[in-house]
Order: C-alpha cells, then sequence, then structure tokens
C-alpha cells in the first residue's frame, strides 16, 4: 500500500475530455489498496482569464485595495477543475470527493495574492481517504485566520502538493506537467535541451528562483523540508521523469553546471543620484517591503564622487511594477534622488550547479558565450552555485542557446 500525491498542472485539465483522460490514467495505474490524493489547478487559461475580467474593472487589478477581492476571484478556478474531476472518478466507478485548501486545512498568512502556508492539518484528508475515496484538492490556495481565501502565486499547485504530501506523510509526491521532467534548458526555446534523471534540492530550488517554471521555488524548499521525493513527468506519456531528492542515486555527476535558467517576466529600476549616506538603501528597500515587493539582483554604484552621490539599481518580477512605481514616487523624494528610470524589457539568464564549486573560469566561459551571441550583460549576481545577467528581453533566446551550447555542447 502506497499513499501519493498527485498534482496536474493546468494544462493536463484543460478540457473536460482532459479531466476524463486524467481519471482514467490514475486508476488504471492505482493498485486496489493505495491511497490517492490528487492536487489541481485551474483548467487551461482559466486563471489568466479570470485576471482578465479583473481588468475590465481596472487596468491595475493588483492594486493593493483590490487583492483580498483578487484571491476570492481567483480561487473559483482550481473549484471548478476538481469538481469536474470528482465527478470524473466517479463516472468511472470509484468514489471522491472534491476538497477546497481550507477544507483540507491548509492555514496560510494573509498577504493576499503571495501567501505562505503556515501550517497543514489534514485530519479530513484522511478521514476520507479510510473511508475509500479519491481526494481531489484544490491547488493554489488556502485560507487565513479569518477564513478568507488566500492564493500561493503562480505554480502555487505544486506548492499545494508537495507540503500536503508532507503533511501527510507521503511516500512520493508526483507532479505532472506538459514536459517530461527537467531539463537543462527549456526545451521550448533550445531544441538541444537535455532531460535530467536525477536533480537535487539544493539545484532544483536554484533552479527554479532564477526562472526554470518547471517547478515553483517554495514547492521545492517543502520537498526538502518534508524530504518529500518530487518525481516530475508528463500527463501524457508513461516515461519515467526528473526525481528531485535530497542527493544522486545514480552517476550525474559528470558536469560543472545542471542546467541554464531563464525568466523573462523582470523589470529593471534605477533609483538615480541618491545621497551616499547611511539609510538610504534601508529606506528605499524597506519601502518595497512593506508593500509585499521583493527585490532580486541589486547593483550599487557611486556615480559622482565630487558630489558624493550613489546609483542604485535593482530587479523586480514584472507584475509588481504597477504597485512599485507608486512606492518609488513617495521614497524617491525622500530619499532626494535625481531621477528615476524604469525599464521592462529585461530577462535574466543564469546558470546553475553545484559542480561549479571549485572550477575556476565558468562565469567568465558564460561571459564569452553571451559576447559572441553579441548580447550586452547590464547586472551580474552571483551565489554559491549560480550566476545570473540580466540582458535585453529581446536578446533571451539568443543568450539562453548560446549559453547551453557553450556548457552542453553535441556529443
Amino acid at each position: 500500500m502506497a499513499l501519493v500525491v498527485k498534482k496536474f498542472g493546468g494544462s493536463s485539465v484543460a478540457t473536460t475530455e482532459k479531466i476524463l483522460a486524467v481519471a482514467q490514467r490514475i486508476l488504471s495505474e492505482k493498485n486496489s489498496d493505495d491511497k490517492i490524493v490528487v492536487v489541481v489547478s485551474a483548467m487551461g487559461k482559466t486563471t489568466d482569464n479570470l485576471l482578465t475580467l479583473a481588468s475590465d474593472i481596472d487596468s491595475e487589478p493588483y492594486k493593493a485595495d483590490y487583492l483580498r477581492e483578487l484571491d476570492m476571484l481567483l480561487t473559483t478556478g482550481e473549484q471548478v477543475s476538481i469538481a469536474l474531476l470528482a465527478m470524473a472518478f466517479k463516472k468511472l466507478g470509484h468514489p471522491a470527493i472534491s476538497l477546497t485548501g481550507a477544507q483540507v486545512g491548509m492555514k496560510t498568512n494573509s498577504v493576499h495574492t503571495k501567501g505562505r502556508i503556515l501550517d497543514i492539518k489534514p485530519k479530513r484528508v484522511h478521514e476520507e481517504l479510510n473511508r475509500g475515496n479519491i481526494v481531489v484538492v484544490a491547488g493554489f490556495q488556502g485560507a487565513d485566520s479569518l477564513g478568507d481565501p488566500v492564493t500561493l502565486g503562480r505554480g502555487g499547485s505544486d506548492t499545494s502538493a508537495v507540503a500536503l504530501a508532507g503533511a501527510l506523510k507521503a511516500d512520493e509526491c508526483e507532479i505532472f506537467t506538459d514536459v517530461d521532467g527537467v531539463y537543462s534548458a527549456d526545451p521550448r526555446i533550445v531544441k538541444s535541451a537535455r532531460k535530467m534523471k536525477e536533480i537535487t534540492y539544493f539545484e532544483m530550488l536554484e533552479m527554479a528562483r532564477l526562472g526554470a517554471g518547471v517547478m515553483q521555488p517554495r514547492s521545492v524548499e517543502m520537498g526538502q523540508f518534508f524530504n518529500i521525493p518530487i518525481h516530475v513527468r508528463s500527463t501524457f506519456t508513461k516515461d519515467s521523469g526528473t526525481i528531485i531528492r535530497e542527493d544522486y542515486t545514480v552517476e550525474e555527476k559528470d558536469f560543472e553546471i545542471r542546467g541554464v535558467a531563464h525568466d523573462t517576466k523582470v523589470a529593471k529600476i534605477s533609483v538615480l543620484g541618491v545621497p551616499n549616506s547611511p539609510g538610504i538603501a534601508h529606506t528605499l528597500f524597506q519601502s518595497l517591503a512593506d508593500a509585499n515587493i521583493d527585490v532580486d539582483m541589486i547593483v550599487q554604484s557611486i556615480r559622482n564622487i565630487d558630489r558624493d552621490i550613489n546609483d542604485i539599481v535593482f530587479t523586480i518580477a514584472l507584475h509588481d511594477l504597477p504597485e512599485a512605481k507608486k512606492v518609488i514616487a513617495v521614497v524617491s523624494e525622500k530619499i532626494n534622488a535625481i531621477t528615476v528610470l524604469f525599464e521592462e524589457d529585461m530577462a535574466k539568464v543564469s546558470i546553475v550547479g553545484a559542480g561549479m564549486l571549485g572550477s575556476p573560469g565558468v562565469a567568465a566561459r558564460m561571459f564569452g558565450a553571451l559576447a559572441r551571441a553579441d548580447v550586452n550583460i547590464d547586472i551580474i549576481s552571483t551565489s554559491e552555485i549560480s550566476v545570473s545577467c540580466l540582458v535585453k528581453g529581446s536578446q533571451v533566446t539568443e543568450a539562453v542557446n548560446s549559453i547551453h551550447d557553450e556548457f552542453f555542447p553535441d556529443k
């Protein structure tokens, strides 16, 4: 007997025909005594369509005053999916029940549209499994202390699934998606990208944080915290995918980097001509933090020694830009900035791999690859196992392919 949590993304349940196919697949692979929990996303482009409706009311639906109502709206998408999938199981002769995030005991903070899971008390899930039901759970959502729905950010269904697997002490968490595993780069733009058999939590977390859309960073954190193996595989084939786990069990260590990630949903903000004095950076970034805006790459440089002023340049997620503009309009006056510039056509390209530790020249090879592709580097940032460069968004395809060719040449 195994307790398995299976997550299916929006493309896997985009139509009622696909929902029936998902139910059939799960039942065909299920042993008689297995306990199955299925976490699903909204159907296809439902979330985007709901956001379009909100935009018809106001072109900036992510205003602070709207966020609770936006979560109330967005959580309806998953409720459609879970009800239809539970009905599909029943049609095929197996008992099932659909439950929202709140009903499975998914407790979150009250940061609407960017919620974090605080606790899970899956008593109801255990009860339904013991009754013989397949439990179908709405991903991407939980509830705060008031009972208000809170969404977990884009890709939050992955986090729901892995966190629930951990709370249930499941044997495995399977993430079904429209790709058949984790690749060395996005196979949609790099034709020679290679599928990995395994990758560590540490490396996958960095890949996800830097833009690899196959997994959400928090979901990988949850897998590492609970030590739950995560199997990323395709909805549309029976082939094995990529296992994310603590360490490698097969010999896959002949590499310097594991992959090339990219993120095109990036905005660059340049706060120019601020006084070179203590507290300026704190005032700027605390104001952004108070508005729940995450800051990524940061560069501070001396602009004019004689006048003792600095420039502060940083990146944020593109969807945070409207709110960031409002915050910075206020704080830039407070810190006496000369001017502020905003750029939207930006992208971040990154290399990731524990193998670069103790391997001199890896960054230089990346920069050389970008130079050969005639891609200019705007900002550089590094971590223990990654190097990231900010480039023009219009050049991201050339940048990623050139870097991938450098580190993964055709054999």
